[in-house]
């Protein structure tokens, strides 16, 4: 059941309509906080934690969670100066309790419950997959319910039917590593720094598609699976002696960059044809980190006019890691009188 640690409760003092939310997100290495008043966005504060952990290859989840607690604070304050307003003019709190880092999810839940309490104001939980799929509601045009979602993220891959009321029907998950994570590890592969899949992107544009056949896995219903895909590459490069591995690479990197990232954008298109035809749902969102790659966008877009659908993309900013999305979906789960308990936990494995 959907939003199964979240209940209403009457011991809050009563909010008619809630209309100014504050939204804490720090589920991973981005410390951030929004404002939304009335469905609109007032403010949108991210402090990333990019070059911090650039020198590791990937996040480290200590120093992570030692960030959050060193930005919290700031980063609310600078929302809340940017929105023109103070803590007394909130109405709710809504903060990402999973998926996530457990370090760094406690460091925004345990301020928000807080800043709730100390406030009298409502705690609200959020699904940061819930936040990804109502990113599309940031900036319009969003598209009505029901419709068609694939979140696309680091550490998810998965097809959602959203029905009005927070009603989501799982049709399809990977089955072993998600887009992003491929993403980032074929980057390792390639010897790119990090974050991995911007790099791929960027190379990607300058290289050739078709230079190396990698395989498309497909199963049956709307899975995905990405892992045969990064073992592919790895044996590809592995075929051939240092020398030669080293060679390749130098002049060729951008056609690799480019023939895994066609693989990936071919599964997923692929896939989301067979749903859209499947489903006749005809608004289609495509949301998470991954969302941000110009291919994908690019293919999504050409499979939306081949096919007669109304694509959602949310803009950039709000593809990656980011609170604005965390306080429209309060906004709306406060609307419909959903809040949760102050006892409520870090769910760091948390499904939808």
């Amino acid at each position: 059941m959907p939003f199964s640690s979240t209940r209403c409760l009457s011991n809050y003092p009563a909010v008619a309509l809630p209309r100014v939310i504050l939204g804490i997100e720090t589920s991973c290495d981005d410390t951030a906080a929004a404002v939304v008043v009335e469905g609109r966005l007032r403010a949108n504060v991210v402090a990333s934690q990019q070059t911090t952990h650039r020198r590791y290859g990937g996040v480290v989840p200590e120093l992570a969670s030692r960030d959050h607690q060193r930005r919290i604070v700031p980063v609310v304050r600078q929302a809340l100066q940017e929105a023109n307003l103070t803590s007394r003019d909130l109405d709710a709190i809504a903060v990402t309790y999973g998926p996530g880092l457990v370090g760094s999810l406690l460091v925004g839940l345990s301020f928000a419950k807080a800043f709730a309490l100390g406030l009298g104001r409502p705690l609200i939980g959020v699904n940061h997959l819930e936040g990804h799929i109502y990113s599309v509601f940031i900036e319009p045009p969003s598209p009505p319910f029901p419709y068609l979602c694939l979140i696309v993220s680091g550490g998810h891959t998965q097809l959602m039917r959203v029905d009005e009321g927070f009603r989501h029907t799982l049709l399809g998950r990977t089955r072993d590593d998600a887009a992003g994570e491929a993403f980032d590890k074929v980057a390792r592969l390639l010897g790119l720094g990090y974050p991995g899949g911007p790099e791929i992107d960027r190379l990607a544009r300058r290289g050739k598609p078709d230079f190396v056949a990698f395989p498309r896995p497909r199963l049956e219903g709307y899975d995905f699976s990405f892992s045969g895909l990064k073992t592919a590459v790895l044996y590809y490069l592995n075929r051939l002696p240092e020398k030669e591995r080293e060679q390749l690479l130098e002049q060729h990197r951008a056609d690799l960059c480019a023939s895994f990232q066609q693989a990936v954008v071919d599964v997923l298109m692929e896939t989301l044809r067979r749903a859209i035809c499947d489903t006749g749902l005809r608004h289609v969102a495509i949301v998470g980190g991954v969302s941000a790659n110009s291919a994908l966008r690019a293919a999504a877009q050409r499979l939306a006019e081949e096919l007669n659908v109304r694509l959602y993309i949310p803009p950039l900013a709000y593809c990656m890691d980011n609170a604005a999305m965390i306080a429209v979906t309060g906004y709306f789960k406060a609307q419909a009188g959903l809040q949760s308990p102050l006892t409520l936990a870090a769910v760091p494995a948390l499904s939808i």
